[in-house]
Parts: C-alpha cells; sequence; structure tokens
C-alpha cells in the first residue's frame, strides 16, 4: 500500500472514530475558531498594546515603536486559508509574494524592494542567510506560533539586509500547564492531504515542552506536479529557577514542491488551453533539506537586568534538475537552460544581548547591548555555464515530458566562507510622561573567502558596514500615538554568500524616512494604523532577465502610503482589512544588455506592485458555527527594468466554514480562489508566467484531548 493510500486509510478511520472518542473523554469547548493549542489559556491575541519583539529587542508595544509593525497569530494564519508562510505574510500591509522554484519559493517584494536581500526572513529571532537567493526554510506555517513584520529598513536590528521589510517567524513554544494535544486531518483537490500533529504541556515542576508534526502530499492541479513534504519542530525548556531557564529546540523540514517553472505565453497571451501543462522533464528534480538546532538561555540577573543567549546551527542541502525556460516559437514550445545545482550550507552562530532598566539624565530609560557572530561555509556544484545551447521543441497542447540532457557536466565550482561580527545597542528614553526617544545603532564587519573550484583560484573580500535609527513617539492618548523615524540600512549585492570578489561591488545604502499614527478605540474592540515613508537606495543590485545577473543601478527612490484596520463589530462579526500605496522608480540607472546600454531611469523596478489590498470578514453564530470571506488585490507588476512587459493585475476571493460538532471536535472547509480567477501569482520572465492555483477546496477534521 501506497504511503498516500495509508494516510486517505488512517484519515478516514480516525474521522469515524473521533466522535466516540470525544464521548469518552469531555474537555471545556475551544474558543472559536479552532486552532492550535499555543498555551494553557485562550487562543492568542495580538494588538497594538501587545509587547512584541517585531520592531525593536527593547520588548515594546506597537504604539510604543516607531516603525510600521503588524503580528499575525496561529489563529489567524489557521482562519484564512494560508497555506504557507509566504501566504500569511502577504496578508499583511503592503507586502507581495513573488517567489519562483529558483528563490525557493519564498520570494517577497515589500515598499518597492525586491528579494532576499531586501526582504529577510528570520526563524525565531536568527537569520538563515541567503545562498545564490535562495531560502527554503521555513515555509510550513503549522509550527508558526506567531509572524512579526516590521516594515522598512531593519539592519540595525538584523545587520546586513532588509529594506523594504523584515519577516520574523516564531515557532510554538514549550508551556507550563497540563499536557494538551492537537490532530489535524485533511483532505482535497487534487488529493491534497495532511496529517498535522501538536503537543505540549508540562512534563515535571521545571520540564516542559512543545512538539509539532505535519505531513502534507497531493498530486497538482498542474500535470506531473505531485508534492510532498514533512516538518518537525521540537523544544524543551527547562526552568533552573524563577530567574534562569533553558531551551533547547530542533527544527527540520524536508520538501518535494511541485516541480512547476511556469506557463509560456502563445503569441504573448496566457491561453487557458496550456493551463495545467507541464513543461518540464520527466526526471526533474527539486529537493530541500533545512535543520535549524537552537539553545536559548534567558537569565534575570536582578530587577533591572537580565541576559538572553542564542547559540545555533543551520544545515540546509537543496538540489535541482530541470528544463526552465519555456518559449512560443513559430507553432512550438522551445523548451531550454538545463540546470542541475547543488547547495550545501551551514552555519553557525550565536547572540548574546543584556537588557538594562536604568535612570538617564533622570529620566527612565531602557537599553539593549549585544554581540553577534555567524560563520556560514557555501557550496555550490553545478552544470555552469549552461550555455550548451540545447533546446527541445514541444506540441503546446500535448508536451513530451523527455528527459534531461545537457552538455555541461555537474561538478564542484564555489566554495565559500564568510564570518560576520556585528555590535548593537537600542535604546528607549521617556523624555516626558507622553515623548519617548527610541534609537538603535550596529556596526557589521563581513569577511568572504571564495574559491572557484573550477579555475582553482581564491579570493577573498571585506565589507563593513554601518546603520543607526532615530525615532520618536508620542502618545496623545493611552490609546493614540504619532511617531517619526529616520533610519539606514546595507544590503550586499545580490547577497554576502555568492559576491565575487573580482566584482569589488559595495553594500548598497539605503535611508528612510517614516510617519505614522496607530490609535486603539472602542474599548479595544477596534484598532487603525497609518503609515507614509520615503526611501532612497543608492547602489542597489538590479536582475536582468536576458543576462540573468545583477547590476548596479545608481539610485532608486520610493514612495508611500500603507493604511491597517480592525474592528470587532457587534453580532460577532469581525473586520480586517489593509491596503498600500507605492510609487517607486530609478533614478539613475543605466543597464547593459547584450552590449547595449540603456538608460531606465524613471522607470518602474520590476516585480513592485503600485497598488496592494487585503480584506478578510468573518462572522460566528453562537459558539457552533463561524464563517469567513477574504479578498486579496495585487495590481499589475513589470517583468522587468525596461518596462516593456507586465503581468497583469488580479483579485481572489477565499472562503471558509467551521462547524464545532463537539466540545473537543471540529469540522471545517476551505475554499480558495471561491470565484476560479486565472491569474498569475509571479512572473519567471516576461514570456514565462506562474500562474495561481484554480478554485480548490480543503476539508479538516481537528480533534483536541
Amino acid at each position: 500500500m501506497s504511503r498516500i493510500n495509508k494516510l486517505h486509510t488512517l484519515a478516514a478511520c480516525l474521522a469515524v472514530s473521533l466522535p466516540a472518542l470525544a464521548d469518552e473523554q469531555p474537555s471545556p469547548a475551544l474558543t472559536l475558531p479552532s486552532t492550535a493549542i499555543t498555551d494553557s489559556r485562550d487562543p492568542q491575541t495580538v494588538d497594538l498594546a501587545t509587547p512584541t519583539q517585531a520592531g525593536s529587542r527593547l520588548n515594546l508595544s506597537a504604539l510604543e515603536t516607531p516603525a510600521s509593525t503588524s503580528s499575525i497569530t496561529a489563529a489567524q494564519i489557521q482562519q484564512r486559508n494560508n497555506t504557507t508562510v509566504q501566504d500569511a505574510v502577504t496578508r499583511s500591509p503592503g507586502i507581495t509574494f513573488i517567489g519562483t522554484p529558483g528563490d525557493g519559493g519564498t520570494g517577497l517584494s515589500a515598499r518597492g524592494f525586491t528579494g532576499q536581500s531586501s526582504v529577510m526572513t528570520l526563524f525565531d529571532g536568527s537569520r538563515l542567510y541567503a545562498g545564490a537567493g535562495t531560502l527554503t526554510y521555513p515555509v510550513d506555517p503549522w509550527m508558526v506560533e506567531r509572524i512579526d513584520v516590521i516594515r522598512g529598513p531593519a539592519s540595525v536590528l538584523y545587520g546586513e539586509g532588509a529594506t523594504g521589510a523584515t519577516v520574523n517567524v516564531i515557532p510554538k513554544k514549550p508551556f507550563s500547564s497540563d499536557i494538551r494535544n492537537h490532530l489535524r486531518l485533511g483532505y482535497g483537490s487534487w488529493d491534497r492531504q495532511q496529517l498535522g500533529l501538536d503537543s505540549g504541556g508540562s512534563l515535571s515542576e521545571r520540564l516542559s515542552y512543545r512538539a509539532t508534526l505535519n505531513q502534507q502530499a497531493g498530486n497538482g492541479w498542474v500535470d506531473r506536479t505531485a508534492s510532498r513534504s514533512l516538518a518537525f519542530s521540537g523544544a524543551l525548556r527547562f526552568d533552573a529557577s524563577d530567574d534562569l531557564s533553558f531551551t533547547l529546540s530542533h527544527d527540520r523540514g524536508d520538501a518535494q514542491p511541485a516541480n512547476y517553472y511556469g506557463t509560456p505565453l502563445i503569441d504573448g497571451h496566457l491561453r487557458s488551453s496550456v493551463r495545467n501543462k507541464n513543461y518540464n522533464v520527466s526526471n526533474d528534480q527539486q529537493r530541500y533539506h533545512d535543520e535549524w538546532t537552537r539553545l536559548t538561555s534567558d537569565w534575570t540577573i536582578s530587577d533591572s537586568i537580565s541576559a538572553s543567549n542564542q547559540l545555533y546551527y543551520i544545515k540546509s542541502r537543496r538540489h535541482w534538475r530541470n528544463a526552465e525556460e519555456y518559449a512560443w516559437d513559430a507553432g512550438v514550445i522551445q523548451r531550454g537552460s538545463f540546470l542541475e545545482i547543488k547547495h550545501n550550507q551551514e552555519q553557525i552562530g550565536d547572540r548574546q544581548s543584556f537588557t538594562f532598566d536604568h535612570s538617564l539624565f533622570g529620566l527612565a530609560s531602557r537599553t539593549v547591548v549585544g554581540a553577534e557572530y555567524n560563520k556560514i561555509r557555501f557550496n555550490i556544484d553545478s552544470n555552469s555555464p549552461y550555455e550548451d545551447g540545447y533546446t527541445d521543441p514541444l506540441d503546446p497542447w500535448r508536451p513530451a515530458p523527455g528527459g534531461f540532457h545537457s552538455a555541461d557536466p555537474t561538478r564542484p565550482q564555489t566554495l565559500s566562507k564568510t564570518s560576520t561580527f556585528s555590535l548593537f545597542a537600542e535604546n528607549r528614553t521617556q523624555l516626558t510622561e507622553r515623548l519617548s526617544l527610541v534609537t538603535g545603532i550596529r556596526r557589521d564587519q563581513n569577511h568572504i573567502d571564495r574559491n572557484d573550484l573550477v579555475k582553482d583560484t581564491r579570493e577573498d573580500q571585506s565589507l563593513r558596514g554601518g546603520n543607526w535609527r532615530a525615532g520618536l513617539v508620542y502618545a496623545l492618548t493611552d490609546d493614540l500615538s504619532v511617531y517619526g523615524q529616520y533610519s539606514t540600512s546595507e544590503d550586499g549585492v545580490g547577497d554576502l554568500l555568492t559576491l565575487r570578489p573580482e566584482q569589488r561591488l559595495e553594500l548598497t545604502e539605503a535611508k528612510q524616512t517614516e510617519f505614522g499614527l496607530k490609535q486603539r478605540f472602542w474599548d479595544g474592540r477596534g484598532e487603525w494604523t497609518l503609515a507614509a515613508y520615503h526611501i532612497v537606495k543608492k547602489k542597489l543590485p538590479v536582475y536582468d532577465v536576458v543576462s540573468k545577473r545583477s547590476q548596479q543601478a545608481g539610485q532608486q527612490t520610493s514612495d508611500g502610503l500603507e493604511a491597517s484596520l480592525e474592528l470587532a463589530l457587534g453580532n460577532q462579526w469581525q473586520l480586517s482589512g489593509n491596503a498600500a500605496l507605492v510609487r517607486a522608480k530609478y533614478d539613475d540607472f543605466t543597464q547593459l544588455s547584450r552590449g547595449v546600454s540603456y538608460d531606465r531611469s524613471g522607470n518602474h523596478p520590476q516585480d513592485v506592485p503600485r497598488r496592494t489590498a487585503n480584506l478578510w470578514l468573518s462572522k460566528a453564530f453562537g459558539q457552533s458555527v463561524d464563517t469567513g470571506i477574504g479578498l486579496r488585490y495585487v495590481d499589475a507588476r513589470y517583468t522587468s527594468a525596461a518596462n516593456d512587459q507586465r503581468v497583469p493585475g488580479y483579485t481572489v476571493v477565499d472562503a471558509n466554514i467551521g462547524w464545532q460538532v463537539l466540545p473537543d471536535v471540529r469540522l471545517g472547509l476551505q475554499v480558495n480562489n471561491l470565484f476560479d480567477r486565472e491569474y498569475a501569482q509571479s512572473s519567471y520572465s516576461g514570456e514565462q508566467w506562474l500562474l495561481g492555483a484554480p478554485r480548490s477546496y480543503f476539508a479538516t477534521v481537528d480533534y483536541s484531548f
């Protein structure tokens, strides 16, 4: 019996037996909507007054932070049909998905800037450095307790990178209480299946744990795109005393995602007749293996001093073998670009910080100081230079799978060793009862040692950078604040691990000015935010879809507005909405393409929509039934700096319904792309789009015990 058939059988058996089990062991009713248990209390809620690490290490709330921040809880992720971390993040203001298989399917765009070097992803506050523009972890939202987002430069907090935004994925943590378990079984369109388990609680007076496991599989809506994944997250917390605790965590992901590189345009147009065709080879390959181990210690030294340390080790293995480009050519699809690439990445690091509550010139003040060290080894094997020129002519409507073939052998190409050392500090000083000053500074030292294993040459390069920010927050009332801030950031050209020393390209530089308002009203049942920003970024990398390389532009500016609204209306109605408007352009960019120079000044950056919006409306009927419907809007995007082709905008509607049939059993039904909209999520090139999935359903059974 196949693994998929076994999962079918298990799901059917448990779906029948769970009500009987619930009758034998009744438990208190869950708060709707149902979600994984993250504490012994009700599901976590985060509002503007909740202290988070989203925009600072000072444990400030959003009302106290001079930046645009937001948090997405596990309950919201489950309620809004989010199947990936990226899907969840793009429900927040101004962030859009631009991922492709080449970047691990995790690429994002924010505030006019794109890619891993400008929109940074963290896991539990630590950064996995992107290798060749690729990140493959984390993507599974089942293990997520909360996702914190800070928009705008965050280099003061996390070092090189993050001009557009920083996304911090926080995994589920151990808690002290009776052991609680949550089992989910799911089945949906294209044989999609899920078996998830979340368990946590106290093992003894001082020992607690948390473990999540999620297995997914499916056949995919595009021909020959079966996928499967297994994600595990485990943590053990030991409270040595009331003031000292240690947490040992290990997280792992094994994924074989749907190997879909996009749909080619026919005579420049998207044709529904080829929407589900796969033009990849039959022996394609796309596998990711990621592991993340952390030892975290938290020590309250005194009433005014605390310390935190995180020692971590990260390992990633990736393998691609595909034909990646498909182009319409006089009645046939020419398949080419046969690439085989392997990544072997290891990272070890440690971050130590101290927090002081003290007086500064007689004013109440809090300061965080710390240091961080990383050492990264990154090895690439590939069949570079990918220039054998082979193409396969395919029937657009009946493409023959064929096999992978390349005249270039796969062999070791490069080995880089990158070390980074950083010192950082933040401070919040209460200038008056209503006015506070929040500042930060960071200094980074990066050294890249790169071996060309083909040419048997070695080069090294050192890059230094420093960033700072300063912001004022004025609390007009306890629930209304206005802020302004100035911040800087620096990015690598592409990413540090694959920076070519012979190019001698410098770190990019960005400066941002931001103003905003945040308010809670209706006794905490409503809140709204508004942010306006201006960013200037110099010497930034711009990807050329023709040469497949990045070039440095002179300058890009980005101006925008972001707004959000949360309302708890009467009769159990809830409304969540946000919108963003960005005006971005190249101020100074001469692009060299195929030996010809083009002036791109005044053009709009690629993969950047001018307008985005999200809306989610939910309604509960007593304690038994809840429903929700959501809308996601993304404006049109250019596919290159030339602005000669663009991907149309789209609006997609999702919906769900949940029924608490028993105190411990909940049935759910999710429908994605309710109106079966045909749209492109991202583009692999101007002539090849990665389409969003057609209308689909997913039914779930949740059992808590």
